[in-house]
């Protein structure tokens, strides 16, 4: 295991997240919050202290960089990154118990967007532009950014592809162009420039620029860390259809947007998953829609909600319009199937995304046929090519451990006592990187009823959600720390 070359990718971590702390705190400044400059200084002075100590017993690396390191790297990166980043909410007051803060940041780095903050408006401004910023930063991720403004060097060379493997959601991570970091440029350019063109259509709504760049951050991060007690639903119909498409397109995988760029339209269209997507937006808005007739005033207004509603949970961003804990059991039961769905892999929504989705209904008509005609080669292909065997394995292990993770995480938080449907909708919700749940969890309520300990878990379950499991749980598995 190379130590030493981990610590020191996660002190440059560590650095790019005290950099961006800078913006927080000037506004914070400029808006007289002397308490919330307190929290971002401490905070600031913290991570590049720690960065710095690593740098210190990390020098003289060895260029040996692995799939494990990498994993390892990804999960430590995270957690450390969420430890320190979570001073400025407890140092500033806004919220004085650290494990609130520490979930706080977590739910916004891995854009889930749960809070257990009862009352949004009541926080400086500083404050909520840190957390809404922590959706855009840990939407295409941290680790892709820092590969994206860096440049090669022998050091570097090889580990490119193990960090953005482990960081980056969905069942494989292919090559835009032969190079790793061409590719993360490429990657957040697009990823930037659709965040760019959402605050335009904000603005044009008359939205205020503060709220159009935190909203931004939330839908181009599918986060949904409002900045208003009650999410979008304030705002006008202009700004939440501008919301449900953006949602919409931050949850296509990223590799689509470059095919439109050099102009392969035809290779785009006939993606598999992009079309299941789509397919899947378009029948549960007609279904909920076609159930909630007559629960609003006119059939545009019906159609809004739902459509908001509806992308807002397979993007997994979690805004809401209105009061979806009040719809009927039917698109109740549309809104829980779409959590565990999610959006598209390559995109920065969470879930267990459309192309697994797409793989296991492959793979289980292939075990059909197979018992129909044993004798019968079998080859599951996606968009005419065969898939890999191991692609397939390793789809079945996901799909394991997110049915044993869930299980586990839902017993552990029912210890508090709460109802089977607020912990299950709470456990999917925060697994799924979501955010609102159900009754004592849902769009109008918050998680700070938990415990300490079911706090822990949720926040356990988040990482995991966003890092697509693997990188947590080998961080817990002896093989990882021993020496082969």
């Amino acid at each position: 295991m190379n130590y030493k070359m981990m610590g020191r990718f996660v002190g440059r971590i560590l650095l790019v997240e005290a950099v961006f702390m800078v913006p927080a705190m000037l506004i914070s400044l400029w808006e007289k919050e002397y308490a919330s400059v307190r929290g971002f200084f401490w905070g600031i002075t913290a991570t590049v202290a720690v960065a710095g100590l690593l740098a210190l017993f990390c020098r003289g690396v060895k260029n040996k960089f692995y799939a494990r390191e990498g994993l390892v790297c990804v999960g430590l990166s995270w957690i450390v990154m969420s430890l320190l980043g979570a001073i400025p909410f407890c140092a500033s007051g806004a919220i004085p118990d650290y494990i609130d803060a520490f979930f706080e940041i977590v739910s916004g780095f891995t854009t889930t967007g749960a809070s257990i903050l009862p009352t949004v408006e009541d926080l400086p401004k500083g404050i909520l532009y840190w957390r809404s910023f922590s959706h855009w930063l840990g939407g295409m991720g941290v680790l892709v950014f820092l590969l994206a403004i860096t440049s090669a060097g022998r050091n570097d060379s090889g580990y490119t592809m193990h960090l953005l493997r482990a960081e980056s959601p969905g069942p494989n991570v292919g090559k835009l162009v032969p190079r790793m970091r061409q590719t993360a440029s490429i990657l957040y350019l697009l990823y930037i420039v659709l965040t760019v063109i959402n605050i335009i259509f904000l603005l044009i709504g008359r939205m205020p620029l503060f709220d159009a760049v935190c909203t931004a951050f939330g839908t181009a991060g599918t986060g949904g860390f409002g900045i208003k007690n009650d999410s979008i639903a304030g705002y006008s119909p202009y700004i939440q259809n501008v919301c449900t498409v953006f949602m919409l397109l931050f949850g296509v995988n990223f590799s689509c947007y470059y095919l439109l760029l050099i102009r392969q339209f035809k290779r785009m269209f006939r993606d598999e998953e992009l079309r299941m997507y789509l397919g899947i937006v378009v029948g549960s808005t007609v279904l909920i829609a076609l159930n909630l007739r007559g629960f609003y005033g006119t059939l545009g207004e019906t159609l809004r909600h739902a459509a908001f509603q509806v992308a807002s949970i397979i993007t997994t961003t979690g805004f809401a319009t209105t009061d979806f804990d009040l719809w009927p059991g039917f698109s109740k039961a549309i809104l829980l199937c779409l959590m565990v769905v999610g959006a598209s892999a390559g995109s920065t929504g969470g879930g267990f995304k459309c192309g697994r989705l797409l793989l296991v209904i492959k793979s289980l008509r292939r075990s059909v046929r197979r018992v129909v005609h044993p004798q019968r080669v079998q080859v599951v292909r996606s968009n005419g090519q065969p898939v890999d065997e191991k692609i397939l394995q390793n789809t079945n292990a996901y799909l394991a451990a997110y049915a044993i993770i869930t299980g586990v995480s839902f017993l552990l938080v029912s210890i508090d006592g709460f109802s089977i449907t607020t912990n299950f909708s709470a456990v999917l919700s925060c697994f799924n990187n979501i955010g609102p749940g159900f009754e004592m969890v849902g769009p109008t309520c918050n998680y700070g009823a938990y415990s300490a300990f079911s706090k822990l878990v949720l926040i356990v379950d988040m990482l995991a959600g966003r890092l697509e499991i693997f990188p947590i749980l080998i961080l817990f598995s002896r093989s990882t720390w021993t020496r082969r």
